[in-house]
């Protein structure tokens, strides 16, 4: 007998990330808040090129086109916030 893929996704707590279109921000807050355990694999690949390489792991990336349909595939997965003020940078 399989799991029902429903069970724990539904009610107040499921959450779908809203993204934000590139006029309203350059720059995005993610933070992975699901595990990819049980996952599909493609899922779990997307997390990782998004620089999501853990659980609660948090980056900040460029919003671009590319970037919010990776958003978009796992967005049940993350959270997502804008960011104000200037960006945090690596020095480059």
């Amino acid at each position: 007998m399989g799991r029902n893929p429903a069970v724990g996704r539904q009610g107040p707590a499921f959450h779908a990330a809203v993204i934000p279109a590139e006029s309203e921000a350059k720059r995005l807050h993610v933070k992975q808040i699901r595990s990819g355990i049980g996952h599909a694999e493609t899922m779990n690949r997307t997390l990782k090129a998004l620089g999501l390489r853990h659980h609660q792991a948090e980056v900040e990336i460029e919003n671009t086109a590319g970037a919010r349909g990776m958003l978009h595939k796992v967005r049940h997965m993350v959270e997502v916030t804008p960011v104000k003020g200037k960006a945090k940078g690596r020095g480059r």
